[in-house]
């Protein structure tokens, strides 16, 4: 009997077992199949939608950036009435083109007189604020814009800038 009931138990745990393995092979192939079917389409998106996305934005900021030109630094006596200061600024040039570059580098001497004539005119209470620093760039844009063209500077950055 001891023998009936152990043989009855080992059947039923068999005939379990099949339906076990079964169910946990075919939960393990959807689980496969999602995850297959998820990385291809996350690598179609990819590949597709952020490459040619990424292309267009580099062709688009370059467009956009222009070229940068650096000067060479301008040492200059400040027009101070309490004594002798000095001024070291470098600066460069955010200019629309590659055209708009080479006329630059051939008026680099025009440039040049026009942003020491600007510098010496102007006191160390002028340019310590930060304020004073935005108008210096905005009139150092506006003086070189009269000798390239209209446009020409889109932007001016002090690179170095020393007071003493």
């Amino acid at each position: 009997m001891v023998d009936e009931k152990d043989a009855k138990l080992e059947g039923e745990e068999e005939g379990q077992e099949p339906k076990k393995k079964k169910g946990k092979k075919l939960i393990l192939i959807v689980i496969i199949a999602v995850a297959v079917i998820a990385g291809g389409a996350g690598a179609f998106l990819f590949f597709t939608k952020s490459g040619g996305d990424k292309a267009a934005k580099k062709e688009a900021a370059k467009a956009e950036d222009g070229v940068t030109l650096a000067l060479e630094p301008f040492v200059v006596n400040l027009s101070d009435p309490t004594g002798t200061r000095f001024l070291k600024v470098s600066l460069q040039l955010e200019l629309s083109g590659p055209a708009v570059m080479e006329k630059a580098k051939t008026k680099s001497p025009q440039i040049r007189d026009a942003v020491i004539t600007l510098l010496t005119a102007k006191t160390s209470d002028a340019l310590i604020s930060p304020e004073g620093k935005l108008q210096l760039k905005d009139e150092i844009n506006i003086r070189i814009n009269q000798i390239l063209g209209e446009n020409s500077v889109k932007n001016v950055y002090l690179t170095d800038f020393v007071m003493q």
